[in-house]
Protein backbone atom coordinates (compact mmCIF):
# COMPACT_ATOMS: atom_id res chain seq x y z
CA UNK A 1 0.00 0.00 0.00
CA UNK A 2 1.94 2.68 -1.64
CA UNK A 3 -0.41 5.34 -0.26
CA UNK A 4 -0.23 4.89 3.00
CA UNK A 5 3.90 5.54 3.10
CA UNK A 6 3.16 8.23 1.36
CA UNK A 7 0.97 9.37 3.78
CA UNK A 8 3.69 8.39 6.67
CA UNK A 9 6.04 10.60 4.98
CA UNK A 10 3.37 13.69 4.66
CA UNK A 11 2.10 13.83 8.26
CA UNK A 12 -0.24 16.88 9.41
CA UNK A 13 -3.03 16.93 11.36
CA UNK A 14 -5.52 15.78 8.36
CA UNK A 15 -2.99 12.12 7.50
CA UNK A 16 -2.87 11.95 11.01
CA UNK A 17 -6.75 11.97 11.26
CA UNK A 18 -7.07 9.72 7.95
CA UNK A 19 -4.14 7.04 9.09
CA UNK A 20 -6.05 6.39 12.69
CA UNK A 21 -9.11 6.19 11.31
CA UNK A 22 -7.84 3.76 8.66
CA UNK A 23 -5.99 1.55 11.97
CA UNK A 24 -9.00 1.97 13.94
CA UNK A 25 -11.09 -0.03 10.87
CA UNK A 26 -9.54 -3.45 9.08
CA UNK A 27 -6.61 -1.30 7.40
CA UNK A 28 -3.49 -2.04 8.99
CA UNK A 29 -1.51 1.08 10.10
CA UNK A 30 0.50 1.20 12.91
CA UNK A 31 -0.45 3.69 15.29
CA UNK A 32 3.08 3.72 17.05
CA UNK A 33 4.57 4.55 13.19
CA UNK A 34 1.95 7.68 12.84
CA UNK A 35 1.25 9.14 16.37
CA UNK A 36 5.63 8.81 17.82
CA UNK A 37 7.27 10.30 14.65
CA UNK A 38 4.35 13.11 14.36
CA UNK A 39 5.05 14.28 18.14
CA UNK A 40 8.96 13.97 17.58
CA UNK A 41 7.90 17.04 14.59
CA UNK A 42 5.92 18.55 16.89
CA UNK A 43 9.07 18.47 19.45
CA UNK A 44 10.93 20.46 16.59
CA UNK A 45 8.09 23.30 16.57
CA UNK A 46 6.17 21.65 12.98
CA UNK A 47 3.09 20.15 14.38
CA UNK A 48 1.23 20.95 17.88
CA UNK A 49 1.59 17.76 20.08
CA UNK A 50 -1.76 18.39 21.81
CA UNK A 51 -2.97 19.04 18.27
CA UNK A 52 -1.40 15.15 17.77
CA UNK A 53 -3.32 13.50 20.31
CA UNK A 54 -6.16 15.21 19.55
CA UNK A 55 -6.61 14.59 16.02
CA UNK A 56 -4.95 11.05 16.31
CA UNK A 57 -7.87 10.45 19.08
CA UNK A 58 -11.22 11.83 16.82
CA UNK A 59 -9.42 9.79 13.86
CA UNK A 60 -9.85 6.46 16.43
CA UNK A 61 -13.45 7.18 17.11
CA UNK A 62 -14.31 7.59 13.92
CA UNK A 63 -12.95 4.41 12.33
CA UNK A 64 -14.16 2.76 15.74
CA UNK A 65 -17.40 3.80 14.98
CA UNK A 66 -17.29 2.61 11.03
CA UNK A 67 -16.70 -0.77 12.52
CA UNK A 68 -19.16 -0.65 15.32
CA UNK A 69 -21.60 0.10 12.98
CA UNK A 70 -21.06 -2.24 10.45
CA UNK A 71 -20.67 -5.05 13.14
CA UNK A 72 -24.52 -3.46 14.59
CA UNK A 73 -25.89 -3.97 11.36
CA UNK A 74 -25.02 -6.43 9.02
CA UNK A 75 -24.27 -9.14 11.96
CA UNK A 76 -21.69 -11.84 12.36
CA UNK A 77 -22.01 -14.18 9.40
CA UNK A 78 -21.29 -10.98 7.11
CA UNK A 79 -18.00 -9.69 9.03
CA UNK A 80 -16.97 -13.14 9.26
CA UNK A 81 -17.48 -13.64 5.83
CA UNK A 82 -15.58 -10.51 4.62
CA UNK A 83 -12.68 -11.40 7.38
CA UNK A 84 -11.90 -14.45 5.39
CA UNK A 85 -12.46 -12.78 1.71
CA UNK A 86 -9.66 -12.18 -0.51
CA UNK A 87 -10.21 -8.22 0.77
CA UNK A 88 -10.12 -9.67 4.01
CA UNK A 89 -6.52 -10.86 3.80
CA UNK A 90 -5.09 -8.14 2.04
CA UNK A 91 -6.15 -6.44 5.24
CA UNK A 92 -4.16 -9.06 6.80
CA UNK A 93 -7.47 -10.18 8.65
CA UNK A 94 -9.10 -13.20 9.46
CA UNK A 95 -11.99 -15.26 10.93
CA UNK A 96 -9.77 -16.15 13.80
CA UNK A 97 -8.70 -12.75 14.91
CA UNK A 98 -12.44 -11.61 14.47
CA UNK A 99 -13.25 -14.52 17.20
CA UNK A 100 -10.15 -13.50 18.86
CA UNK A 101 -11.70 -10.07 19.65
CA UNK A 102 -15.05 -11.39 20.22
CA UNK A 103 -13.52 -13.73 23.30
CA UNK A 104 -11.79 -10.93 24.87
CA UNK A 105 -14.94 -8.83 24.67
CA UNK A 106 -16.94 -11.45 25.91
CA UNK A 107 -14.48 -11.83 28.75
CA UNK A 108 -13.93 -8.74 30.11
CA UNK A 109 -17.56 -7.02 29.23
CA UNK A 110 -17.91 -3.22 28.36
CA UNK A 111 -14.67 -2.37 29.98
CA UNK A 112 -12.79 -4.22 26.66
CA UNK A 113 -13.21 -1.31 24.45
CA UNK A 114 -11.42 0.98 26.46
CA UNK A 115 -8.75 -1.57 27.87
CA UNK A 116 -9.00 -3.37 24.36
CA UNK A 117 -7.69 -0.41 22.64
CA UNK A 118 -3.84 -0.95 24.46
CA UNK A 119 -3.96 -4.18 23.39
CA UNK A 120 -2.02 -5.21 20.45
CA UNK A 121 -4.20 -7.37 18.00
CA UNK A 122 -7.32 -6.58 19.65
CA UNK A 123 -7.09 -2.81 19.33
CA UNK A 124 -8.49 -1.93 15.62
CA UNK A 125 -11.44 -4.90 16.22
CA UNK A 126 -12.73 -4.59 19.27
CA UNK A 127 -15.38 -2.33 18.37
CA UNK A 128 -16.37 -5.09 16.01
CA UNK A 129 -18.10 -7.13 19.28
CA UNK A 130 -18.94 -4.35 21.00
CA UNK A 131 -21.41 -3.52 17.64
CA UNK A 132 -22.38 -6.95 17.55
CA UNK A 133 -23.66 -7.03 21.27
CA UNK A 134 -25.59 -4.23 20.67
CA UNK A 135 -23.65 -2.03 23.68
CA UNK A 136 -24.69 1.38 24.23
CA UNK A 137 -22.97 3.58 21.59
CA UNK A 138 -22.74 6.61 23.76
CA UNK A 139 -21.07 4.34 26.82
CA UNK A 140 -18.91 2.83 23.74
CA UNK A 141 -17.40 6.23 22.27
CA UNK A 142 -16.68 7.39 25.24
CA UNK A 143 -14.00 4.16 25.98
CA UNK A 144 -12.91 3.96 23.04
CA UNK A 145 -11.89 7.84 23.71
CA UNK A 146 -10.32 7.29 27.04
CA UNK A 147 -8.37 4.34 25.69
CA UNK A 148 -7.60 5.68 22.06
CA UNK A 149 -6.38 8.94 23.77
CA UNK A 150 -4.02 7.15 26.71
CA UNK A 151 -2.41 5.20 23.94
CA UNK A 152 -1.74 8.35 21.83
CA UNK A 153 -0.51 10.60 24.73
CA UNK A 154 1.85 7.24 25.58
CA UNK A 155 2.84 7.37 21.95
CA UNK A 156 3.80 11.03 21.65
CA UNK A 157 5.03 10.72 24.59
CA UNK A 158 7.75 8.67 23.45
CA UNK A 159 8.39 10.55 19.70
CA UNK A 160 8.77 13.96 22.03
CA UNK A 161 11.42 12.24 23.99
CA UNK A 162 13.01 10.46 21.02
CA UNK A 163 13.49 14.07 19.43
CA UNK A 164 16.25 14.91 21.78
CA UNK A 165 17.99 11.02 21.33
CA UNK A 166 17.37 9.82 18.21
CA UNK A 167 18.26 11.30 14.49
CA UNK A 168 15.67 11.10 12.23
CA UNK A 169 16.84 8.45 9.95
CA UNK A 170 17.03 6.09 13.24
CA UNK A 171 13.42 7.04 14.54
CA UNK A 172 11.69 4.12 12.96
CA UNK A 173 13.67 1.35 13.90
CA UNK A 174 14.07 3.03 17.49
CA UNK A 175 10.09 3.48 18.06
CA UNK A 176 10.09 -0.35 17.09
CA UNK A 177 12.54 -1.08 19.43
CA UNK A 178 10.64 1.33 22.65
CA UNK A 179 7.26 -0.41 21.31
CA UNK A 180 8.07 -3.85 22.61
CA UNK A 181 9.16 -2.47 26.13
CA UNK A 182 5.75 -0.62 25.73
CA UNK A 183 3.34 -2.89 24.74
CA UNK A 184 4.62 -5.44 27.79
CA UNK A 185 4.39 -2.87 29.98
CA UNK A 186 0.80 -1.52 29.13
CA UNK A 187 -0.31 -5.53 29.18
CA UNK A 188 0.99 -5.50 32.82
CA UNK A 189 -1.17 -2.91 33.41
CA UNK A 190 -4.26 -3.73 31.56
CA UNK A 191 -3.74 -6.85 33.13
CA UNK A 192 -4.10 -5.21 36.36
CA UNK A 193 -7.10 -3.01 35.72
CA UNK A 194 -8.93 -6.23 34.67
CA UNK A 195 -8.06 -7.94 37.89
CA UNK A 196 -9.51 -4.88 39.77
CA UNK A 197 -12.74 -5.06 37.96
CA UNK A 198 -13.05 -8.73 38.37
CA UNK A 199 -12.02 -8.75 42.01
CA UNK A 200 -14.22 -5.99 42.83
CA UNK A 201 -17.50 -7.81 40.65
CA UNK A 202 -17.01 -10.97 43.27
CA UNK A 203 -16.79 -8.99 46.25
CA UNK A 204 -19.51 -7.55 45.13
CA UNK A 205 -21.47 -10.61 44.27
CA UNK A 206 -20.45 -12.09 48.06
CA UNK A 207 -21.82 -8.71 50.09
CA UNK A 208 -24.85 -9.39 47.84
Amino acid sequence: MNWISTLLGNLNYGTILLLMLLESTVIPVPSELVVAPAAYHAASGQLNVVLVVLFATIGADLGASINYFAALYVGRPVIYKFANSKWGKMCLLNQEKVEKSERYFDNHGIMATLTGRLVPGIRHLISIPAGLARMNYWKFLLYTTIGAGVWHAILATMGWYLHTVVPENQLETTIQHYNHYIVGGILIIVALVVGYFVLKTIIKKKEL
